[in-house]
């Protein structure tokens, strides 16, 4: 036991030098300000701006505009639009524009982020006029010197991710919690470190990217949170670190935004993969491996409690006073990084608030706990062997198209759908198939005047006898793209395409009857 402790002290002293030495560099940013000064006097790159997009349509049509009032020469970046599925007539907006390169996915479903780029990379990267990649998500906005920065960060490092701006006025609580979280996090941990020449992890939603690396990679890694933190440690192990850069800023709303961050499994499991790596001369990537299993705040308030109190009343091999003095140590070291975070009043009170809710939040998830509420509740517990398959769907009202999303749940045997849009949730009942549950969704959107834009809600389609119990497959009619395509093409129940034509509400099991008795008759 005295041993464990002996490592615990050693573990929480390191990092609170390591947590001071950041605080106290942080407070010197010169180096940013330099470089946002003389970034429109650096030679210029060529660039190529790739934008992804599925069903942000409002959005989209604000970005390529900030992009056509950008002070960056014309000549030297060109505008490439990836509409993944798109739904919400976003092909629409850019069908004359010569200024922007429209990549338009259909009939195959939505292909998802990391798929969708890697496709337009295995062009691009064949090109000899591109130096330089800057990926942006269409529900980012920008300011009119947002090339001329990046061109300007580009000097000094090769592989950049920004500062993301959030509007949080029609935030809850909770999110406005999160929100100065992540303030803080990117303009004290994520800036101080870069200021030591540390690496920071990729953000699909703003990341740029020299062609040179692509071409050795291979590839970007966008999938999730997940698997860009593991492509920012392989980035790092080739001595091309992702560096956080504050002059690099895009804006997005409440609407758009969603806080994400890599599961602790995740990260030991990198952590574990990568020990028997770090163990050599490229120190960034060494730092990188062990932020991995950095403590957050409750590990070291606890660490502190049980080593000052074991100090005080037992032997140990530092005095007390060593262990209390580090501890305050700590608690001056908070302080200071609040200096330069630019926190007002109560984004300060709200972070004081994280640590509340990051416990409560472990409570509430915490297996036995999350059972019973769920019981009492009388909800099903959706987790351990439960899978879930997140789609983005389109709803259309009698005036416009609301961007929504759906979240297909098997558990135990049992289905149903979560169906979100902005803060509001609906959850259907527990099924035993998947296209029951889909049906309760379907009647309870149409109660309030609702179509949902899928597959399975068009006229077009026709369910698919497997004999799954889901049956989540089935074939289109339409002859969209190709009238000469004479047979059914197949699709599944949350696909869905320009020809979309809403079919009268029924049940999906006296259409497979019907379908079922044509076949007959057929025959």
């Amino acid at each position: 036991m005295e041993f464990i402790l002996n490592i615990l002290y050693i573990y929480v002293a390191l990092y609170t030098l390591f947590f001071l030495a950041l605080s106290i560099r942080n407070l010197n940013s010169r180096k940013f300000e330099l470089q946002k000064k003389y970034s429109a006097y650096e030679e210029k790159d060529n660039i190529a701006v790739v934008i992804y997009a599925h069903n942000n349509r409002e959005n989209l049509e604000n970005l390529v505009n900030e992009l056509k009032s950008q002070d960056y020469p014309i000549m030297n970046f060109k505008v490439f639009l990836i509409l993944d599925n798109c739904t919400d007539g976003s092909q629409e907006l850019f069908q004359s524009d010569n200024f922007i390169n429209v990549i338009n996915i259909t009939e195959v479903g939505t292909i998802g982020k990391d798929q969708a780029v890697s496709i337009i990379l295995e062009q691009l990267t064949q090109e000899d006029y591109i130096d330089s990649f800057v990926f942006l998500d269409a529900d980012r906005s920008i300011n009119s010197d947002f090339l001329t920065t990046v061109n300007g960060a580009l000097v000094k490092n090769s592989v950049i991710s920004g500062e993301t701006i959030i509007d949080v006025e029609n935030f809850g609580p909770i999110d406005k919690i999160k929100a100065a979280y992540q303030k803080y996090h990117m303009n004290f941990m994520r800036r101080a470190r870069s200021l030591f020449g540390l690496a920071s992890q990729a953000d699909s939603g703003v990341f740029v990217i020299k062609k040179e690396i692509i071409n050795q990679v291979g590839a970007v890694d966008f999938k999730d949170i997940n698997t860009e933190l593991k492509y920012s440690l392989l980035l790092s192990k080739i001595q091309y670190p992702c560096t956080y850069n504050p002059n690099v800023q895009t804006m997005v709303d409440n609407t758009n935004y969603e806080f994400k961050k890599p599961r602790l499994s995740k990260r030991l499991e990198l952590f574990k993969n990568a020990f028997t790596q770090m163990f050599s001369t490229n120190f960034v990537f060494t730092e990188h491996v062990l932020s991995l299993i950095y403590p957050n705040i409750w590990t070291l308030v606890f660490a502190y409690i049980i080593l000052l109190k074991h100090s005080y009343s037992s032997y140990f091999f530092i005095n007390f006073k060593f262990v209390l003095f580090s501890f305050i140590l700590l608690i001056g070291a908070f302080a200071l990084s609040l200096v330069e975070s630019k926190l007002n009043k109560n984004e300060i009170l709200r972070l004081l608030a994280y640590p509340l809710y990051s416990i409560g939040h472990i409570i509430k998830n915490f297996p036995p706990i999350r059972k019973g509420v769920n019981k009492l509740l009388n909800k099903e517990d959706i987790s351990g062997d439960s899978q879930k398959f997140d789609v983005d769907v389109v709803v259309t009202t009698n005036r416009s198209n609301l961007n929504c999303k759906m979240q297909f749940i098997s558990d135990n045997g049992l289905a149903k759908i979560k169906f979100m849009y902005k803060n509001k949730k609906f959850t259907t009942a527990s099924h035993l198939r998947m296209i029951d549950a889909l049906q309760e969704l379907k009647t309870k959107l149409n109660d309030y005047g609702f179509t949902l834009r899928i597959c399975s809600c068009c006229t077009h389609f026709r369910p698919c006898v497997d004999g799954s119990t889901n049956m989540v497959k089935g074939h289109c009619t339409s002859d969209y793209p190709s009238p000469s395509i004479k047979e059914p093409k197949p699709t599944l129940i949350w696909n869905t395409c320009n020809e979309f034509c809403p079919a009268e509400l029924n049940s999906l099991i006296e259409q497979m009857v019907n379908e079922s008795n044509q076949t007959q008759q057929s025959h």
